[in-house]
């Protein structure tokens, strides 16, 4: 027997879009949500927040509760399951086979949903005909772009989906990104997108430092004036291979040590942005490991070290500039001994 929602029928601006009720029971079973897979590069959404989920629960079930309504998508597909019967131009129902599984895509709603799927509340939803999986991530970064408790890290990771030329768009991101997804970068799948986690990787900090980490080196750099962001990136990789090498103790364990942890990741690409200053394009992980080897393997790179206590954009330029003195005081000394 199929499933029959009686829905009015609008638009939203510009896109046409069904309104209707239904219990959260039934809209639960014909929906999904794309939380993005980082492992695949599939998908779109933060992972499930089951203690969110379970305050709406909570919530919802009291006296004088309610609700925006819930978005939801159907999306195009050779195999529709789904069909939309119109009665006047402004009324139909939404018929959808219980054969064809879950049908709704999740836009904005499913920790509203999560955890509703035994109750029969009564809610309103608003669903989308025929986006694409583009316009749904779109239309989620507008709605969710300003969310508390929303990964930036997934944000960037959607915007740069949608990049055309992301290299010029935005090389800082395209540079983090090239980080994580080259097998040769010690990131290798290493940052947290804010997607659902892979089981067996360890996550040493996310895109977003990352990505803030590579606009500080460009800006020190200033390398993209002499090559383009395809050389830059893989420069910052050799100088990741070149640190994991170095500091193969602190970098082998990132939960006592700062070398791959906000602080120290920003303080190391300042310092790759001198080094690539200095040296320009010609720069290589030999060159990387030769200044590094000189004074950052005898640093305190310990989360009670020379880092401990900073934080923030004020924290990151301090140190970088004990970094720096520390490479300025090995010279001198090198100078004097020679």
């Amino acid at each position: 027997m199929m499933h029959r929602l009686e829905c009015h029928i609008g638009r939203s601006a510009n896109r046409r879009v069904l309104l209707g009720f239904a219990s959260s029971r039934l809209l639960k079973s014909l929906s999904w949500a794309d939380i993005l897979d980082e492992e695949a590069g599939r998908g779109y959404q933060r992972r499930f927040n089951s203690a969110h989920s379970l305050d709406f629960r909570r919530y919802i079930q009291t006296p004088g509760s309610a609700t925006i309504p819930l978005t939801f998508n159907l999306r195009p597909s050779e195999t529709l399951g789904w069909r939309i019967v119109e009665h006047d131009g402004r009324n139909a129902v939404l018929e959808i086979d219980p054969a064809a599984g879950r049908v709704l895509s999740q836009v904005d709603c499913q920790h509203r949903l999560g955890h509703l799927g035994e109750c029969d509340v009564e809610l309103p939803f608003m669903c989308f005909e025929g986006l694409s999986v583009v316009e749904e991530t779109q239309i989620f970064g507008v709605i969710n772009g300003k969310a508390k408790g929303l990964s930036k890290s997934l944000l960037d990771y959607q915007d740069a989906q949608m990049c055309s030329d992301l290299a010029s768009e935005r090389p800082e991101l395209f540079i983090a990104l090239c980080l994580t997804n080259d097998a040769a970068s010690p990131w290798f799948r290493a940052l947290d997108f804010g997607g659902s986690s892979t089981s067996g990787l360890t996550r040493r900090a996310s895109l977003r430092t990352m990505q803030k980490a590579a606009r500080r080196f460009l800006t020190r750099s200033d390398i993209l004036r002499k090559v383009p962001a395809e050389t830059a990136a893989r420069l910052v990789i050799d100088f990741w291979v070149a640190v994991s090498v170095v500091l193969r103790e602190a970098w082998s364990k990132p939960r006592t040590h700062l070398v791959s942890k906000g602080v120290g990741v920003y303080a190391l690409m300042d310092l790759a942005g001198d080094l690539i200053a200095e040296a320009g394009a010609s720069a290589n992980r030999d060159y990387f490991m030769a200044e590094l080897s000189d004074f950052a393997d005898g640093f305190d790179w310990s989360s009670s070290g020379s880092f401990a206590g900073l934080g923030g954009e004020k924290g990151a330029a301090t140190a970088a500039l004990l970094l720096r003195d520390a490479r300025r005081k090995s010279k001198m000394k090198l100078v004097q001994n020679g």
